[in-house]
């Protein structure tokens, strides 16, 4: 008899870019009390410090807004998150790190873990406009190397008091950083193409991966396969990184999501290497009519699958 297929995480996105929901930020913390009550398991939130005007090169299809749109900052996001709900993790998808000094990453997320019981997952990638790098004082071209050295840095400011950490970006010595994350280990999720440095990078620092956009299944079940194999020479442990996939959201032909059909695509997921789907809660109920509603169709399509 074939075993059951673990149940995959189901993090849904919320709309913390564009229009506000309704019109008013703080309706925001109420979809997110709405995934909580629901049983979804982690929210996510992007990040943009700040838009250049050339949002048309974006390297992925058409960005989503105008460089003029309201993007809200994601850590703070989530600790307002945070204090409306008790059980959903709460997640960056992804927080670009490198345009944040490592010390300052380190207490923010720390303090973020610690007030919200311990419920971050650290979603980190590279970005890509070179404005935004500008803006910030940081080399754009260099981002990659500032990433690695940012999450190393955090990590050691996170596990030791006092630490120390040298990198070609990134120094200090007998630096205390107080409070350190209520986890013993914050989970560090890295995005993007799995280059040879990217999965260096999940390996020796991170806990999962998060695919590029546009990935299609068959990128993922290699990327997957990659990963466990890297997992396991790394000594990382008997299981492989937590792997996310973008659910494709199906119409029901009412404009609305068929829950059932879109999470028909889990099974296959799950038996490619994936731990995680997500799916963003404007393509589940675009005009937030019901999201309560929405939120648990979705955990109930989910679960449902699974079971059969």
């Amino acid at each position: 008899m074939t075993p059951p297929q673990p149940l995959p995480t189901l993090t849904l996105g919320l709309p913390s870019f564009g229009p506000a929901p309704g019109g008013d930020w703080r309706s925001l913390l109420d979809l997110a009390r709405m995934a909580d009550d629901a049983g979804i398991d982690r929210v996510v939130v992007t990040d943009h410090v700040v838009n250049g005007p050339h949002v048309d090169d974006y390297p992925w299809g058409r960005f989503p807004v105008g460089p003029d749109a309201d993007w809200l900052e994601p850590l703070t996001t989530l600790t307002a998150v945070a204090a409306v709900t008790g059980r959903v993790r709460l997640a960056t998808g992804i927080l670009v790190a490198p345009l944040r000094p490592a010390a300052l990453l380190a207490k923010t997320v720390a303090t973020l873990d610690v007030l919200s019981g311990g419920r971050v997952d650290l979603g980190v990638g590279v970005g890509w406009q070179p404005a935004e790098f500008a803006a910030v004082g940081v080399d754009h071209a260099a981002r990659g190397r500032i990433l690695t050295d940012t999450v190393a840095a955090c990590r050691a400011l996170w596990q030791q008091l006092p630490a120390s950490f040298s990198s070609a970006t990134v120094s200090f010595a007998d630096t205390y950083c107080a409070p350190r994350p209520a986890q013993l280990r914050l989970p560090v999720w890295f995005s993007g193409t799995l280059t040879a440095r990217n999965v260096r990078r999940i390996v020796d620092l991170g806990d999962g991966w998060i695919p590029i956009m546009g990935s299609t299944a068959d990128d993922v079940r290699r990327g997957a396969e990659r990963l466990a194999a890297a997992w396991s020479v790394g000594g990382r442990g008997p299981g492989p990184p937590h792997v996310q996939a973008a659910l494709a959201p199906v119409p029901d032909g009412r404009g609305r999501l068929d829950a059932a059909a879109t999470l028909a695509a889990v099974p296959a997921l799950v038996a490619a290497g994936v731990t995680d789907v997500s799916i963003h809660l404007r393509s589940v109920d675009p005009r937030l009519h019901d999201p309560a509603g929405a939120c648990a169709a979705l955990v109930a399509a989910r679960d449902a699958v699974t079971a059969a």
